[in-house]
């Protein structure tokens, strides 16, 4: 069966996994979905992740949630930019969220980063979601 959003599923998967207080939640891989897994982890929201051969190529990545005093790391996760409406937004344009507390992950020309490096390099792109 075919999924119209991928990326919305990792983040769904992450959310539930939070509430029922998963250490470790499988994810389908993809390149994209590694993207952004590696932006969670350079930002600490998550401690890292994994990637097995489930069968002939078929390949799954395990999420290593992480918690600090028995409260998840990541308080709300959500997709901004869907299949049916892609938002995207120039560098000045971009609000910061939760006041800097929390990030807006990014596709960019320059690949998958997150809003304080994309400011950085001065270069905007499609919003991915959100994460705080």
């Amino acid at each position: 069966m075919s999924m119209s959003d991928p990326l919305g599923d990792m983040l769904t998967r992450i959310r539930n996994g939070q509430h029922a207080r998963k250490a470790v939640v499988p994810v389908p891989a993809s390149n994209m979905r590694i993207r952004v897994l590696e932006v969670l982890k350079r930002e600490g929201f998550i401690r890292g992740y994994s990637e097995s051969e489930v069968r002939q190529g078929i390949r799954e990545l395990s999420v290593e949630l992480k918690y600090s005093d028995g409260e998840p790391a990541i308080r709300e996760v959500s997709r901004v930019s869907k299949p049916g409406r892609r938002v995207y937004s120039k560098i000045k344009d971009l609000p910061r969220f939760y006041n800097g507390l929390g990030i807006q992950i990014l596709s960019t020309p320059r690949g998958v980063m997150s809003d304080a490096e994309a400011r950085e390099a001065n270069v905007g792109g499609e919003i991915l979601c959100r994460v705080y």
